[in-house]
């Protein structure tokens, strides 16, 4: 699944990218299908983010998850976006709105930078990826994308994908396979 990353969206907004996309970025090179775009924005922008994504035929999806700091908005064609609203808090990390929530995005987590498509792009550091893949039950997703970090930037396992047992599949031989050694990304940038 790809997704528009529209230049009116980038140029007006600060926004990071999460999750798998933000992977993806990090190893320079589409590695899995995605089935949305994570992005961190700053509750100043949740308006015109929501008035762009609205332009380009995207629809808040109500659900049970559905709050002011973390809400779905969809299109017609099936692309999800994930939003999660941050505040800065006075030492530069990204706190949830309401902050009463206490979860964060730590000031240094929001350091990666890159490209996708021919956009300049903000997103999530390597090491913060592999903790935020941390805490839930996890699967093959998230397994594919810290072992992928790991190897690629010797981020340190956690516990629990320590203790994974073997499989008969070669997960690092997969992992290395699908590693480049370029720094520019092309990905998918038009909706489909």
């Amino acid at each position: 699944m790809s997704f528009c990353l529209n230049s009116r969206l980038l140029a007006f907004i600060r926004l990071w990218i999460d999750g798998g996309w933000a992977v993806d970025a990090l190893l320079c090179q589409p590695t899995r299908p995605h089935g949305d775009l994570d992005i961190v924005v700053q509750k100043q922008d949740v308006e015109h983010t929501r008035d762009v994504l609205k332009e380009l035929g995207y629809k808040d999806q109500m659900d049970v998850d559905t709050r002011p700091s973390n809400f779905v908005m969809a299109d017609e064609a099936g692309h999800e976006i994930d939003l999660h609203v941050i505040e800065f808090d006075e030492d530069g990390n990204g706190v949830y709105v309401p902050p009463d929530l206490g979860l964060s995005y730590p000031s240094d987590s929001l350091t990666g930078q890159g490209v996708i498509g021919c956009h300049l792009v903000s997103y999530i550091s390597p090491e913060w990826l592999v903790r935020f893949h941390t805490g839930y039950e996890i699967d093959e997703q998230d397994i594919h994308d810290v072992m992928a970090l790991h190897r690629r930037f010797g981020v340190s396992l956690p516990d629990e994908y320590i203790l994974l047992p073997k499989t008969s599949d070669d997960r690092d031989a997969q992992a290395d396979e699908q590693l480049v050694k370029y720094s520019s990304l092309s990905l998918p940038t038009e909706t489909k």
